[in-house]
């Protein structure tokens, strides 16, 4: 593989993150929108919202056995149209079925995408020699902020759902497929994979990196799914004022994501990954003390620097874990996102009616800070990336 192959790969699943990131934020984001389309119930509602992740959880243990096979480029040269228009039949459908159908797909769909996004992002980067999995994130949270933006436009204008989904669809769709020429693996025929790499995925060996991947989603659908909630009933913020801690959260996201690889290439994957932990667990502390909603703004900014860089180091620690079955554990690794976001909400949601919203804010601090006890997994010395620890004979290839 060329140089320049590299850097067309790198640049084409960097467009795939982005497209992604669109894609999901403008599903979640009119999720009232949804409900008030297909007459969904708020009883019936939380079915459908469980029902994606746990689909996209079967997509990704399929992918394990489809890469098996076929190289992580072609599933994704089709599972990323897949999801646009499993997108575009959310909006356009008129009956409940044709949402549980729909989102039955986007939820196959994103499990297959998630997954050999990430197992392409590992190859990359061992191909590269250094840290880059963290920009590759930062398309998506680029992507995620584009779609909100486009949400909000959507709402602000009184589109239909079909009438905010066609156009991004219909400028999306034939991007990534002509993106997806460039997909690339990065391991170089002159490589060796090191002595013993290659074998089953042990999940003994795997388990805390799967834990911390739990841990880091929790925290995630807790912003995700409460920080509007929580600023306007707990702090005393406005209506307005309380859309705007997911905001800042998806912004210091992509800004932590966007310089992260320098801080890995500088200080090695541990340390960034233990900086981020206490950061969040700092986030979730504010959050859970502050006396007024500014300083709940600032616990929110602090778990968008913190959480950020916590997921995709994860992905990037199982590639150097099983180089030589690096997408096996990927894909493995990846349900753990799902679980984290199905265990989120809820139990913040159980814990808050049962006792209080702020003490509700401590258990993903704490979930968080447990991220230390397995930081070292993180940065297996052979195998660290970045300045001091890259691999020998590995070219810069920008």
């Amino acid at each position: 593989m060329t140089d320049a192959g590299l850097r067309h790969g790198r640049a084409s699943l960097g467009l795939s993150f982005g497209v992604q990131g669109v894609a999901f934020a403008l599903l979640v984001t009119r999720i009232p929108a949804i409900q008030d389309q297909y007459g969904i119930s708020d009883g019936l509602l939380p079915v459908f919202l469980a029902a994606v992740p746990i689909l996209a959880g079967a997509g990704s243990v399929a992918t394990e056995k489809v890469v098996a096979r076929v190289r992580p480029g072609v599933v994704l040269r089709w599972s990323q149209p897949l999801v646009l228009l499993a997108l575009l039949g959310v909006g356009a459908g008129r009956e409940v079925w044709h949402v549980a159908v729909a989102l039955g797909v986007f939820g196959l769909a994103v499990g297959a995408l998630d997954a050999s996004m990430n197992m392409l992002g590992v190859s990359l980067q061992r191909a590269y020699g250094r840290s880059i999995m963290l920009g590759f994130h930062a398309a998506y949270s680029l992507g995620g902020i584009a779609g909100a933006s486009l949400a909000w436009v959507g709402a602000r204008w009184d589109l239909s759902l079909l009438g905010s989904y066609l156009p991004v669809v219909v400028v999306l769709l034939p991007a990534a497929l002509v993106g997806s020429r460039w997909y690339t693996e990065g391991k170089r025929p002159e490589e060796k994979e090191p002595a013993g790499a290659g074998g089953a995925v042990s999940f003994r060996l795997l388990l805390p990196l799967c834990l911390v991947m739990s841990f880091a989603y929790i925290g995630d659908s807790t912003v995700s799914n409460w920080s509007a909630k929580y600023l306007q009933d707990v702090l005393g913020g406005s209506e307005q004022l309380a859309t705007v801690p997911y905001n800042v959260y998806m912004v210091t996201t992509l800004l932590g994501r966007a310089l992260g690889d320098l801080g890995v290439r500088r200080f090695g994957a541990v340390a960034v990954v233990r900086g981020g932990s206490l950061l969040a667990a700092g986030g979730f502390a504010v959050v859970a003390v502050a006396p007024g909603a500014w300083v709940g703004m600032l616990g929110f900014t602090m778990l968008g620097f913190g959480l950020c860089v916590i997921a995709p180091q994860t992905f990037a620690a199982a590639g150097r874990m099983f180089p030589g079955n690096s997408d096996a554990a990927v894909a493995r690794l990846n349900i753990f996102n799902y679980v984290g976001f199905l265990v989120g909400s809820p139990l913040v949601g159980a814990l808050g009616d049962a006792w209080s919203y702020r003490g509700a804010m401590l258990v993903p601090m704490v979930l968080v800070l447990a991220t230390l006890v397995y930081a070292r997994a993180f940065g297996p010395e052979p195998a660290r990336y970045g300045g001091g620890h890259e691999r020998p004979h590995t070219a810069d290839v920008g």
